[in-house]
């Protein structure tokens, strides 16, 4: 009796070495098999293993995904942090202390540029400009003094036409100084609301000083300008 029960004793403890042998045999193909011996008597359950690594490697890939997202946050902000500000090239010239070109944040108006060239000088004709317009990247603005104002008022009058019709000019330009509604509607791309704005500012700010000062107006800018450039004058 006491040597069959060594006997059997010795069988569970060979079946469940094998058991483990082959669990770390297929072990990396079959985490999830479960393994069950019975003694050659009764039947019952010996021993049974559990292969778990698969849960404990998907709580690893769920750590990890949650650190790999959480760095990812800092840099990003950092990216935006990064960015250039964005900026605009004026040149200011005529009646102020430093004219030249000057490179100002973006949304600037008339008038920062104005201080950037060192304000204005004791003779400029201050009411020509708005200084309250948001700057363009790539404008000109030209600061008049009084004479050259008055100046351009005495030469534009003679030309003026009282009689309320529009008067061509001889070079078959459209001179923005003296047309009307109609004969400014005839240049390309300008409707009867860009006319409008034209004419408004001309009666606000006093008669153009030149072709490029209609480029303070709203909607006229570079493109637009090149296309109506040869077809006008002052």
């Amino acid at each position: 009796m006491k040597l069959k029960k060594q006997q059997d004793r010795g069988r569970k403890h060979a079946k469940i070495l094998a058991a483990m042998l082959v669990f770390l045999l297929c072990g990396c193909n079959h985490r999830d098999t479960e393994y069950k011996l019975s003694d050659s008597t009764g039947g019952s359950t010996a021993e049974t293993v559990f292969g778990n690594q698969k849960e404990v490697d998907e709580e690893q890939t769920v750590s990890e995904k949650s650190a790999g997202e959480t760095t990812g946050i800092p840099e990003k902000r950092e990216a935006q942090e990064a960015a250039p500000e964005e900026t605009v090239q004026v040149y200011i010239c005529g009646a102020v202390a430093s004219p030249g070109v000057y490179t100002l944040p973006g949304g600037s108006r008339v008038v920062q540029a104005v201080e950037a060239a060192g304000g204005f000088l004791p003779d400029a004709e201050e009411k020509i400009l708005n200084l309250a317009r948001k700057i363009e990247d790539g404008e000109q603005i030209t600061v008049w003094t009084r004479e050259e104002a008055e100046n351009m008022e005495i030469t534009e009058t003679p030309q003026q036409n009282t009689g309320g019709t529009e008067q061509a000019s001889g070079s078959g330009k459209v001179n923005l100084n003296t047309a009307g509604k109609e004969e400014l509607m005839t240049l390309s791309g300008i409707g009867e609301s860009r006319a409008d704005a034209i004419i408004a500012y001309r009666e606000a700010n006093g008669p153009f000083g030149s072709i490029e000062e209609i480029m303070n107006i709203e909607g006229i800018k570079g493109k637009m300008f090149e296309k109506i450039r040869g077809s006008i004058e002052v």
